[in-house]
């Protein structure tokens, strides 16, 4: 099975990702060498005290397929939230400052959320073109 950002998708729900990733993520000691054999007396239990954890490669891998999750699951939520600032009455100024961007960067963010949804088809062409609408005229910079 190869680890990738689909499987995962469909497998955990955005809360239980970020859960894995955050696990992932404090296990790894973030030690750039290579993995060794440490040669300690064994019968010592301060032998363990200093040696780290690394993730192995399947578990690095599922860490970086995670973060990409997330990242996607933030995305769509953007989309949700921006549709429900316009229905709203939000000015493009209001959601450019909640998303940190320029009015015209958030209007143009929220058109290719668009886009992405519609080759996902996670949104059908009426309603894209209904978002669309709800995104009136691009605004000035």
């Amino acid at each position: 099975m190869h680890i990738t950002p689909e499987v995962l998708e469909r497998e955990f729900s955005l809360s239980t990702a970020a859960t894995r990733l955050d696990f992932l993520s404090r296990r790894d000691s973030g030690s750039a060498t290579l993995d060794s054999v440490a040669v300690d007396d064994e019968d010592d239990w301060r032998a363990i005290r200093d040696t780290g954890t690394t993730l192995d490669v399947p578990e690095a891998l599922e860490l970086l397929a995670l973060g990409e999750v997330i990242a996607r699951k933030a995305r769509d939520s953007q989309l949700i939230g921006i549709r429900a600032a316009l229905r709203g009455g939000a000015a493009w100024d209001e959601i450019a400052a909640a998303l940190d961007l320029a009015p015209d960067e958030a209007w143009t963010a929220y058109h290719r959320l668009i886009e992405r949804q519609e080759r996902t088809r996670a949104l059908d062409p009426d309603d894209a073109a209904s978002a669309r609408d709800l995104a009136g005229a691009r605004p000035r910079r």
